[in-house]
């Protein structure tokens, strides 16, 4: 009985506060918003080589429980962007690139950073994300959920250049898709070790992921750094500050 009232509170709580703080979006699809944010420096301005992830609460009621991400590369001297994500809808394959601007609102929703890097550091992780996103198995499938999905495209990324460790928030569903057959390996960040069935089941423990229990898809767990709490729907919460740090709200 008091398992079940810790997940409880753990995963329906969090849930419903999400919920509660949903609102619905004053505009149709067609609509939505997708001009700068701002968070991306202008190449004009900017020589240096940039690299940075964002992530945005998905549209509408899906945005209670999900985010969607992507990366933006700018090799040093370059006068423009390269932006890479996995999108649903659409014929052919579901991996975009410049599908919007680098740090564009996603259909209204604000983005925001998950990692940042700038110049010499940026400059050798370009090439090893091309590579990544070259060999993304699921180039021509997408599922909402459990994935292959958005995520699971950052995910993919992620794993194959740790140097990033890029900790993908709770609200990230699909990160923990694996095929079938390989379901034990890195974590999403790459920083640590993983075991999921499809993105159904599974648990992870890494450095940056912290360690994290996955029920159908909803995860929820603890961090390590900064200390705190993994939460569906939410994000993060951390303990010092006792704040919510939900990605893409």
């Amino acid at each position: 009985m008091l398992t079940l009232l810790i997940l409880g509170a753990w995963i329906v709580l969090p849930l419903g506060i999400s919920y509660l703080r949903y609102a619905p979006p004053a505009w149709s699809w067609s609509q939505a918003p997708r001009h700068s944010s701002g968070l991306a420096p202008d190449p004009a301005t900017t020589p240096e080589a940039v690299v940075q992830v964002y992530a945005a609460r998905a549209f509408s009621w899906r945005g209670i429980f999900a985010i969607h991400p992507w990366i933006a590369l700018k090799r040093e001297g370059a006068d423009s962007y390269t932006r890479y994500e996995v999108v649903g809808w659409g014929g052919g394959t579901k991996l975009r690139a410049n599908y919007g601007l680098a740090d564009g609102l996603w259909y209204g929703a604000k983005p925001e950073l998950l990692v940042d890097f700038r110049g010499a550091k940026a400059a050798t992780l370009i090439d090893r994300i091309e590579a990544a996103v070259a060999s993304y198995p699921y180039k021509d499938e997408y599922r909402t959920w459990p994935g292959p999905n958005s995520n699971t495209f950052i995910a993919h990324i992620a794993r194959s250049v740790p140097e990033m460790r890029l900790d993908l928030p709770t609200t990230a569903i699909g990160k923990d898709y694996r095929p079938w057959y390989e379901p034990l390996g890195r974590s999403p960040s790459g920083t640590g070790f993983q075991v999921s069935a499809l993105g159904l089941a599974g648990m992870t423990i890494g450095l940056e992921d912290g360690v994290e229990v996955n029920l159908l898809g909803l995860a929820f767990g603890i961090d390590f750094r900064p200390a705190g709490l993994r939460l569906p729907g939410l994000g993060r919460a951390t303990l010092a500050g006792g704040s919510a740090e939900a990605a893409g709200d």
